[in-house]
């Protein structure tokens, strides 16, 4: 059960958080390499739910978009735009094609929200490579994002006062794959994964488990897959105030807490 929430850092405050339902086609989803078990969209759209609740629980409105069975991979939302401050929002250009069409489905809620940049063609980006720490962003150039689409979000980060700091990926599918900023100075990382000059000035905490380097800070929450037991724990013995949630049907398409919204301050 969550406890009482903790303080509230600037980049964790989430006063509206979009979501995207879960398709029929979710067992279509590109999943992690070498994986073939099974995936349950029963089992999914219920892990769904309990993630929407623990949003709402730590105080985020949370507003549901309706699921796209042509797209099997739209529930992982962060992927589609990039939040900055101001009310700027770049929305992203994936590299893959058969999710091509899931930034278009919540441009209209993002247009609600600010000015909506849209990338242009050539360039591609996920949100899911996208960390901000303080006035920075540190993003992945994975297999996912490019260095135009990199330079892109740069140019209108720099409108508004931060730092775009490139940061080589490997072997995760996005940076935030592999690593969360908790807030306090501390990033969370799976063993291995980052480099220790990656994030100057911080303390990097390992994960017990892989797929608990992804949590997501909301509110002075922090949900975490409940998978993960270790990292729960450990984040516990720190101080954080966490709620685990169910995720193995989103964990085994490659995704993570932080995947499966679009947070707003």
């Amino acid at each position: 059960m969550p406890t009482t929430p903790g303080p509230v850092d600037v980049e964790h405050r989430v006063r509206l958080a979009l979501v995207r339902d879960v398709p029929d086609s979710y067992h279509r989803c590109l999943k992690r390499p070498g994986f073939n078990e099974r995936i349950d969209v029963t089992l999914a759209r219920a892990q769904h739910k309990q993630y929407v609740r623990a949003l709402r629980q730590a105080d985020a409105q949370v507003v549901v978009l309706r699921a796209d069975d042509p797209l099997p991979d739209a529930p992982f939302i962060e992927d589609t735009a990039v939040i900055l401050p101001r009310r700027q929002v770049v929305l992203a250009r994936s590299a893959v094609f058969a999710r091509s069409g899931e930034a278009a489905g919540v441009r209209s809620h993002l247009q609600e929200c600010g000015v909506v940049h849209g990338m242009p063609a050539g360039m591609t980006l996920d949100g899911g490579d996208v960390l901000r720490i303080g006035d920075d962003l540190y993003v992945g150039l994975s297999e996912r994002s490019s260095r135009g689409g990199l330079d892109f979000l740069a140019s209108v980060a720099h409108e508004v006062g931060m730092t775009v700091r490139p940061v080589p990926v490997e072997g995760a599918l996005h940076l935030k794959s592999c690593c969360t900023y908790l807030g306090r100075g501390l990033v969370l990382h799976a063993a291995g994964m980052v480099r220790p000059d990656t994030f100057p000035g911080m303390e990097l905490v390992v994960a017990p488990e892989a797929e608990g380097a992804n949590v997501l800070p909301v509110n002075g929450q922090v949900i975490v897959p409940a998978e993960a037991s270790g990292t729960c724990r450990a984040l516990t013995r720190l101080g954080f105030h966490v709620t685990p949630v169910p995720l193995s049907e989103f964990i085994k398409g490659n995704g993570g807490p932080t995947c499966l919204s679009l947070r707003i301050d």
